[in-house]
Parts: C-alpha cells; structure tokens; sequence
C-alpha cells in the first residue's frame, strides 16, 4: 500500500531538491565537508522527511506542525544556499531558486488547505 506522502506532488517536490542540493553541493570545497555541505544535505532531508511523518499522523493539527517544521527547514536551505552563492560554490546560472519556490509554494497552499478545514 503506498503512503500518503507518497502521492503527494509538496513531497515529490521536496524529494527533488534534495537530488538538486546532493548535485550542487558535492561541487562544494572539501573542507566543507563537515560545513556547509552536510548543514544543507541534513536542512533538505529535513523537509520531505517531517512532510511524511506529518502526512502519518492523525489529525490535521499534528500534520501542520510538521509542516512548518517542514517550512522552517526549507528557510534554512534557503539561507544556506544563498551563502554558498555568495562564497562562490554555486554559480548564479544554477538556478536553485525555482524549485525551492516551487516547494514554498505547494507548503503553503497544504498549510492553508488543512488550516480552512479547521
């Protein structure tokens, strides 16, 4: 039987940037190693990973606390990338920033879904 999350385009999305961020990010220095790179592998896990513990629980309430964990992540990858950019590890050119927004996005609107259900 397949999962919730698993039908789920937000945990679809989520899983990709993470392909994205293990590609970009095994450019980065090795001496960052321990830095950087395992701080936004560990924040981009985070956010599909407390999508699906979220999608199992029952009910709604506790699924949209794990979605703005899930959210909260997401920021931190954000803000990690935009310093890699600003170290020079990733190139302007690798646009990052449409699937995140992308993941933004799709959080966002299963925010207010499961918030209007009350």
């Amino acid at each position: 039987m397949e999962r919730r999350h698993i039908r789920m385009d937000v945990w679809r999305d989520a899983m990709a940037l993470v392909q994205q961020v293990y590609e970009l990010s095994s450019r980065f220095p090795d001496d960052e190693r321990f830095g950087l790179t395992s701080q936004m592998r560990r924040s981009a896990i985070s956010v599909p990973s407390n999508i699906a513990e979220g999608a199992v629980r029952d009910p709604d309430k506790e699924f949209l606390r794990f979605l703005f964990i899930a959210r909260g992540s997401l920021a931190e990858l954000e803000t990690q990338m935009i310093i890699a950019t600003q170290l020079g590890y990733v190139e302007q050119e690798q646009n990052w920033h449409p699937e995140l927004e992308r993941v933004f996005a799709k959080l966002a609107a299963l925010i207010n879904r499961l918030r209007a259900r009350g």
